[in-house]
């Protein structure tokens, strides 16, 4: 086998493989950061209605689409659901809401580490095979 053959096998396994797993992996790691941004604000705002709610309930804007908003009056706050994943809700009081989002990001946060360590691993690849490519070139 020729040095050009070597090299476009090279070019080949950089471009169609290892710089593809390296997008994948990224935007793996976005979609779990915008997890963890989804049940942060789930979080604040159940802290939000813990301190706003009275005996009488809770009397907010509810968005209906396209910045269209109506006055809503919640009599019962001490309820609320939440999606816990495969379109599943389940109706959790708020406290045990904020547990289940504290736990769900360090679970999150967890995952988002190995994508970190997978995406370093991935790029070190990269490094080497283009390290690989300078010095068959050079031949």
């Amino acid at each position: 086998m020729d040095y050009d053959e070597k090299i476009k096998k090279y070019e080949h396994f950089l471009n169609d493989v290892l710089r593809k797993d390296l997008m994948v992996v990224l935007e793996e790691r976005d979609k779990l950061y915008e997890s963890i941004a989804e049940f942060s604000q789930l979080k604040q705002t159940i802290k939000c209605i813990q301190d706003s709610s009275t005996e009488d309930g809770l009397r907010s804007q509810v968005d209906l689409g396209s910045n269209f908003y109506v006055q809503a009056h919640v009599p019962d706050v001490s309820y609320i659901y939440v999606d816990v994943g495969l379109g599943f809700h389940v109706e959790l009081t708020l406290d045990e809401a904020v547990k289940f989002s504290q736990k769900k990001i360090y679970i999150l946060t967890k995952k988002v580490e190995e994508s970190t360590k997978k995406s370093a691993k991935i790029k070190a690849q990269i490094k080497f095979v283009l390290e690989g490519l300078r010095e068959l070139q050079k031949l």
